[in-house]
């Protein structure tokens, strides 16, 4: 990126950071401070105020934009890394000692995985790294579905994974979110991933979607759930409307869920 009159305000360096991460999805101190020619401790306060008004989310030496669709599985996992794993935590106590779980690959449900502790279990996922979390694990059986390896994903996907989930039956279904709304239900930005999220559905008997609230109020290009194909939804913050229409709405952090 290259940078004419470099701003002088603090708003028109905003305004510049925020350009720069919609078109990267990632921004670094260093060559922020390069590039609009001020010092690292005043774009880290920029960015620390950015992160305030829930532009971006902070990370050692810059910062990812909250708009994790732009990002791999790396950089989507440093993003509410800490509230993702009481999305996951919040996500483990649903699931029930002898039952079955589909969980897709992503950065939340692999903190769900690291959370189960209940065994009896089974769990077919798509993910390599959620196939790790249990791979010596004498109390779980463990199914691994293959297909076309996706790496900015860490996921299996195409139809032969959806060939290998249609012979499996299990008691909840995990599918990630890449967005959700309350008119367009859940949604994936890319279709082989909506497709396989819409066979987790069909294979299980309830749904369990986790979501922060950065998903919330999006919409990704492909459908993957209506909210009446939701049993609950583990997620950050209250959302009062997506209740009145059935769906169980859980809240991490909350005393009572």
């Amino acid at each position: 990126m290259i940078i004419t009159n470099p701003p002088r305000f603090t708003h028109e360096r905003h305004a510049r950071i925020v350009d720069w991460l919609n078109a990267h999805g990632r921004v670094e101190v260093l060559e922020l401070a390069r590039l609009l020619e001020v010092s690292e401790h005043t774009i880290r306060r920029d960015l620390d105020a950015l992160q305030e008004a829930g532009v971006l989310q902070r990370t050692h030496g810059g910062a990812v934009a909250i708009d994790t669709r732009r990002l791999g599985f790396g950089g989507r996992s440093a993003v509410l890394a800490d509230v993702k794993s009481s999305l996951g935590h919040l996500g483990a106590e649903l699931i029930e000692a002898g039952q079955s779980v589909v969980l897709d690959a992503g950065s939340t449900t692999l903190e769900m995985a690291r959370a189960l502790t209940v065994r009896p279990l089974t769990v077919i996922t798509n993910s390599l790294d959620i196939a790790a979390v249990f791979d010596r694990d004498p109390l779980v059986q463990l199914v691994v579905l293959g297909g076309v390896w996706q790496p900015d994903a860490r996921a299996f996907w195409g139809h032969a994974t959806c060939q290998m989930l249609a012979h499996h039956r299990a008691d909840w279904a995990v599918p990630g979110a890449c967005a959700v709304a309350l008119d367009a239900g859940a949604t994936a930005s890319e279709e082989p991933d909506a497709m396989l999220k819409q066979a987790m559905i069909r294979a299980a008997r309830r749904t369990l979607v986790l979501a922060d609230h950065s998903k919330v109020g999006g919409v990704a290009p492909y459908h993957v759930a209506d909210w009446a194909q939701v049993h609950t939804l583990v997620t950050d913050r209250p959302w009062p409307e997506l209740e009145a229409r059935g769906v169980v709405v859980k809240v991490a952090g909350a005393e009572a869920t």
